[in-house]
């Protein structure tokens, strides 16, 4: 067990990310479409390859198949569920725009919160594993919450809701991921063997995340330059990964 100390450390900084998001929208605007596109799938791109190319790999090579196929299916479940939970009962009556602006913000937010418990938690699971991975999860991480804070502040900044609240909203997001981090060291001094079942498990809540949300919403904002991120994303960590 690896002291919980740099792994708790690297995994604020990733939250924080979200903050750091939120902050360039209320000190410079909306990014272009093209640019959120980019981001967006940019930041898929580089999970993808963290999943294909470092987890699954990983925790198939240090637990039984069984384990491996387990994790990832209850990983994918966990994050179907949550998201029809998050997208459940629209309001019957239409509300007006200021209203729904903000119910639009609170959802994301509430969304981001939930999304990153599981990948936190693949930020300690992947420390645990290997000495990089962690970090190279993290950083894959960070480059996905910044457009995650953007989208969380953008409506609410259009509701009229202060700046202050907005920004420490996302400022309490960013805490779910150590909190995830936490989560994962508990998860494996808890259960013993059990470090190939957590990896995939972070796999397919990664995998969730990139073909559920994020590459839909990269390409309704902009097709080419959604490709352009997500192949440029992926050969930028795969990259990396086979330098380490």
């Amino acid at each position: 067990m690896q002291d919980w100390l740099p792994i708790l450390w690297v995994s604020t900084i990733a939250g924080l990310a979200t903050t750091l998001g939120s902050l360039v929208v209320l000190m410079f605007g909306r990014p272009k479409e093209q640019v959120l596109a980019m981001l967006l799938a940019g930041a898929g791109g580089v999970m993808l390859a963290v999943v294909s190319l470092d987890l699954l790999p990983t925790a198939w090579q240090i637990g039984p198949l069984s384990q491996v196929i387990l994790g990832f299916i209850i990983g994918l479940a966990f994050m179907k569920l949550a998201d029809q939970k998050l997208n459940a009962s629209p309001p019957s009556l239409p509300l007006p725009r200021r209203q729904r602006l903000k119910r639009i913000g609170l959802l994301v937010a509430a969304g981001i919160a939930l999304h990153d418990l599981p990948e936190g938690m693949a930020i300690a699971l992947g420390q645990e594993a290997t000495e990089d991975l962690g970090v190279l999860i993290a950083m894959a991480i960070t480059l996905h919450n910044l457009p995650e804070g953007m989208a969380t502040t953008a409506p609410l900044k259009m509701a009229g809701i202060k700046s202050w609240k907005i920004l420490l909203l996302n400022f309490g997001i960013a805490f779910f991921t150590p909190l995830g981090a936490l989560i994962g060291l508990l998860a494996i001094d808890s259960v013993q063997n059990s470090l190939s079942f957590f990896l995939a498990l972070a796999g397919g809540a990664m995998a969730f995340l990139v073909f559920a949300e994020l590459w839909p919403l990269s390409r309704e904002r902009h097709p080419r330059y959604a490709l352009l991120g997500g192949v440029l994303g992926y050969l930028f960590f795969a990259g990396i990964s086979f330098l380490h």
